[in-house]
């Protein structure tokens, strides 16, 4: 058990990491290319900002998931599901809003 919320603390901080990296940093290379090769160069930061967001929820979920296990071992995958799909919720929208198809500078 304790080794399973190590893993998952462990997970959830890389991910709240990557996610400040992302937002704060504007490190839109640790994305996949495809996640914004059509990214206006002015839409970069809101888009950074939109993406890092998410991809935080996403960890603060998982890290919550790991605490609550230690506490409450039944309920654990509520945070888990909260952040994973509050987080995605958030990365979609980015995608879908600054992410299209002949709308970045050639």
């Amino acid at each position: 058990m304790i080794v399973g919320v190590m893993i998952e603390l462990a997970v959830g901080l890389l991910c709240i990491t990557l996610g400040m990296l992302v937002w704060k940093k504007q490190k839109i290379s640790l994305l996949h290319d495809y996640h914004y090769q059509y990214v206006k160069r002015e839409d970069i930061p809101a888009y950074t900002r939109q993406a890092g967001i998410g991809i935080v929820i996403v960890g603060i979920g998982i890290a919550a998931a790991g605490i609550l296990d230690l506490v409450l071992s039944r309920f654990w995958w509520v945070p888990l599901a909260a952040g994973i799909v509050l987080g995605l919720a958030l990365l979609i929208r980015a995608q879908r809003k600054y992410n299209r198809p002949g709308s970045a500078e050639e």
